[in-house]
């Protein structure tokens, strides 16, 4: 700083005039950088196996699959040793993939392909194994008997080391939207005239195979056939479920009240998926969906049982379920645990003489004047002896293991690819459902043996 007096005459110091002038900026074409040179050839020397560490989860899946009969997804390979023909893709590596993918939440074939293309796990898992979209699709929706008998033998495996027990079971239904749009849903005389048109469209095409456009390709002719075909396939699938949809309509119209009875509205079928049905979701809207069903046991929260129906309601669901559920295991739970929606009369007579206690709420009596565990007309020794119960204080505190264990158990798989379907018809969800619930059963055989 540089020294002046003031007009008192006393010293002062003044700023240096080379402070305050502003650093030099330097300028894009000034700096000096590593810019990237993305032509260079590297050589990079790395293996699969390095690629995962060894606590991955993914080691678990293979690990857990190595241990399983699996020999029902290779009975379709028509490629055998000492004959001629491609390699086939292994099964097991396949089921691994879409397996960790439900764990993931990939339900979707074209993205587990491309995962299997650029994510090194799902890479580990392939292990240079060919696989695209076309592949991963068939091997899900060709493979549901063999998903079935891979469940029952996980759930057997588990009972044999102590793990399910089966004393308490819980059952529950979720309603799983489909890829059915809304205004694919059409009434008889529209189902009619599309079909009608479908079939000419076809008609069409085959004779333009006689004096075919030369602007169009061959492979672009044989697309646009194969669209149709379908088109008037789905049609006439339509038009099959129709009759059913009928019957269910009119039921609805004789358990209604006559004021009610005209706010039904005519049966309507989707063209997209014929086999879905508009449900109450739970936000309270009503969209095309499935009920997917589980039964979980309540101690270790394993899936003991899975099911894909079209009907909204659970009635009578629960004795279905059961019955999967004791032929899986071959034994029948000593308490059932199910909500107010699957607890019809004939459903607790059938399961509580197979000698199973069953735990459900009793809807409130008409009259005031009586109690809940008052018999009513038309009960059963059966129905009277599970009001009686319900009543104490013990089956409420049983029956509150419901909740937490069926509505955890939706939330799981809801987690675990099975927020909504991407496949069409009551076969191709199952297995879907059951994908879902093998992975589940893993992350808890996991949990159970930590």
């Amino acid at each position: 700083m540089k020294k002046a007096e003031n007009q008192a005459g006393l010293p002062m110091e003044l700023p240096d005039a080379r402070a305050e002038q502003p650093p030099v900026l330097t300028r894009r074409g000034q700096a000096r950088l590593k810019r990237p040179v993305r032509n260079q050839i590297e050589m990079m020397l790395r293996d699969l196996e390095s690629l995962v560490s060894e606590d991955h989860s993914v080691r678990a899946v293979w690990e857990f699959l190595q241990g399983l009969d699996l020999s029902g997804f290779y009975g379709s390979i028509k490629a055998v040793t000492d004959a001629p023909g491609r390699p086939a893709s292994d099964p097991q590596v396949l089921l691994a993939l879409w397996i960790y993918a439900t764990i993931e939440d990939v339900g979707s074939a074209r993205q587990l392909d491309r995962l299997c293309r650029e994510h090194d796990v799902y890479r580990w898992l392939c292990g240079g194994v060919p696989v695209d979209y076309h592949t991963l699709s068939d091997f899900r929706i060709t493979h549901q008997e063999a998903l079935d008998k891979l469940l029952t033998e996980i759930i057997a495996a588990m009972m044999h080391q102590k793990l399910v027990k089966l004393k308490r079971v819980a059952q529950d239904g979720m309603r799983v939207r489909t890829s059915a749009g809304a205004g694919s849903f059409r009434r008889k005389s529209s189902l009619e005239r599309c079909l009608y048109e479908a079939e000419e469209q076809v008609q069409r095409l085959k004779e333009k195979r006689e004096h075919p456009d030369p602007e169009v390709s061959h492979r672009e002719r044989a697309a646009r056939e194969r669209a149709a075909k379908e088109r008037a396939e789905r049609v006439q699938a339509a038009l099959g479920e129709l009759p059913k949809v009928q019957a269910a309509k009119e039921r609805q119209r004789r358990s209604q009240s006559i004021a009610k009875r005209s706010k039904i509205t005519e049966a309507r079928v989707s063209t997209t998926d014929s086999e879905a049905r508009v449900m109450k979701m739970p936000d309270g809207g009503y969209r095309p969906a499935y009920n997917v069903q589980f039964a979980t046991d309540v101690d270790s929260g394993v899936i003991v049982g899975t099911a894909v129906v079209n009907e909204g309601a659970d009635t009578g669901q629960a004795e279905t379920m059961e019955a999967q559920v004791a032929s899986r295991s071959g034994v029948h739970p000593e308490d059932y645990l199910i909500d107010g929606g699957f607890a019809g009369r004939n459903t607790i007579t059938t399961l509580t003489r197979q000698s199973i206690n069953v735990y459900a709420p009793v809807k409130a009596p008409l009259k005031a004047t009586n109690s809940r565990s008052s018999p009513r007309w038309g009960d059963t020794p059966e129905v009277v002896a599970w009001r009686q119960r319900m009543e104490t204080e013990e089956a409420k505190s049983i029956y509150k293991l419901r909740a937490a264990t069926a509505e955890w158990t939706n939330a799981q798989v809801s987690r675990h690819g099975l927020a909504g379907f991407t496949v069409r018809g009551l076969g191709k969800a199952l297995s879907v459902a059951l994908l879902a619930a093998i992975a589940h059963n893993l992350f808890r055989w996991i949990v159970l043996t930590a």
